[in-house]
């Protein structure tokens, strides 16, 4: 809507008149989140597979290898990397998953005295002298993959625990590195990485949402 008021009067020759000026009244614009497409389908399918040889060549081969994801994304993210390993080796590898909730690392919200509780171990697989490889779509603060450690270490002793994620943000509160990682994404702790699978979402994409 738009208004005029009065400003200056002046009188010029016995005639007095106003300049008036215009003033609009604007609404502030409510700040719209920025959306970034950091990896789309062909770009995901590349980074597994290179996980994929990854895996293969720092453990020479997959005899003593077993993956495990962590619900959810990360089972599904685990799921298509074994189903590479296994069109790369010509065999299959062993899998299995875990269960984690109350706290997501690809959350930007933090809640006090929460903690990642397992909540369901799905590993039929001897773990005792194997190399079990947990694998996650997003790490964050570390506190899920601390999780999920400790699930793996109440079922036996591997001789290694590694980790391969699609995408570490940084951030860390824990002292956890990823051996293998699809994308190094550096983030300011308000922003969020959302994760899609096809298999849970329709699309393959992970994207950056700065609010």
């Amino acid at each position: 809507m738009q208004t005029f008021q009065p400003s200056i009067i002046f009188n010029v020759e016995g005639f007095s008149f106003a300049l008036k000026h215009s003033t609009t009244n604007r609404k502030e614009k409510k700040r719209m989140p920025q959306v970034t497409e950091l990896l789309d389908g062909p770009s995901m399918n590349r980074a597994i597979t290179r996980i994929a040889h990854e895996i293969i060549e720092r453990n020479k081969g997959i005899d003593e290898v077993i993956i495990v994801g962590i619900k959810t994304r990360g089972a599904y993210l685990a799921k298509r990397l074994s189903e590479r390993i296994a069109q790369i080796e010509g065999k299959k590898v062993r899998t299995g998953e875990l269960d984690i909730t109350l706290y997501r690392d690809d959350l930007s919200t933090k809640y006090e005295n929460e903690e990642a509780q397992v909540q369901q171990v799905d590993i039929a697989h001897i773990v005792s002298n194997q190399k079990v490889i947990l694998v996650d779509d997003v790490l964050y603060t570390g506190r899920t993959v601390r999780a999920a450690l400790d699930a793996v270490m109440d079922l036996g002793r591997p001789s290694q625990i590694q980790l391969a994620v699609l995408v570490d943000r940084g951030h860390r509160e824990l002292p956890i590195r990823a051996d293998y990682v699809g994308k190094n994404v550096p983030t300011a702790g308000h922003e969020r990485i959302v994760v899609k699978l096809d298999e849970v979402d329709g699309q393959d994409v992970v994207l950056i949402h700065r609010d």
